[in-house]
């Protein structure tokens, strides 16, 4: 079953909310528009009002282009293969309203007509904004968060896992191993690992379909996570893929070599 369209779009959101990198980004293109004042600003403006007009300007700006390049990477997930292909095409559609947006900032703040002329060179401001938005995002994109903007490989998460629900949005996919970590249980994903505070019996509970055993009374290995089964001094231990060594209980030793081969 597929995610909900709003439910998808506000995860994705979150994405970009939670990155460092994307407000150390917004942050440093603002300080760049401060300090330099392009389009007259440094002369009609002294520096503490140029500093709040392009810091609404850019937080307008950027408020429209990151939700119109989410709801485009969600319609689009599945169309367009390329992350910056969906980026690209959600920033030619921002750019209009960007450029609308900024032009209204910029009449209530230094007056002036609206003509043909001036909502042509609005709307050619708004795609460079959102061109400067887009490409500086990219570049700056941490592998987690490009992971988490493009769609899971159909194979990863074919129903829906309620543990999942728990887990930071670039954290979800395939479930691979839970354990007990004092009060909390760390869950490993295709795309992460994360500390989550819920009893281990009751993260088992959640895991849906996951194809996988219960190996100890601390552990959960995922079909798909398992390397191989080894035994050592007496005793059946799984060699996960990510080169971790789990230990099998001797209640459950039986099943594991069913499931998984003799060991």
């Amino acid at each position: 079953m597929e995610r909900p369209f709003l439910q998808s779009a506000l995860r994705e959101l979150q994405v970009f909310l939670r990155s460092p990198r994307f407000w150390a980004t917004f942050g440093a293109v603002v300080l760049i528009f401060w300090v330099t004042g392009p389009y007259g600003t440094s002369q009609r403006l002294a520096a503490v009002p140029r500093l709040g007009f392009w810091l609404v300007l850019h937080a307008v700006a950027w408020g429209i282009a990151i939700v119109t390049i989410v709801v485009v990477n969600t319609l689009f997930a599945h169309r367009i293969p390329s992350l910056f292909g969906r980026m690209a095409l959600g920033t030619l559609l921002a750019g209009v309203p960007v450029g609308l947006a900024t032009e209204a900032i910029s009449l209530l703040t230094f007056g002036g007509t609206i003509t043909p002329s001036v909502l042509a060179e609005s709307i050619a401001t708004g795609l460079l904004l959102s061109a400067l938005f887009c490409g500086l995002t990219f570049m700056t994109m941490s592998s987690k968060q490009a992971a988490a903007l493009s769609p899971a490989p159909a194979h990863e998460v074919r129903t829906e896992v309620p543990l999942l629900r728990r887990l930071k949005p670039e954290n979800r996919g395939a479930i691979l191993h839970l354990t007990v970590a004092d009060h909390y249980t760390e869950v490993t994903t295709s795309r992460g690992r994360e500390l989550i505070l819920l009893r281990f019996s009751d993260a088992l509970e959640e895991l849906g379909p996951t194809p996988g055993l219960s190996v100890h009374r601390s552990h959960f290995v995922a079909d798909a996570h398992v390397e191989k089964l080894q035994r050592g001094d007496g005793r059946l231990t799984i060699l996960l893929k990510d080169g971790r060594e789990i230990p099998v209980s001797r209640s459950r030793a039986e099943a594991v070599r069913a499931r998984w081969g003799r060991g």
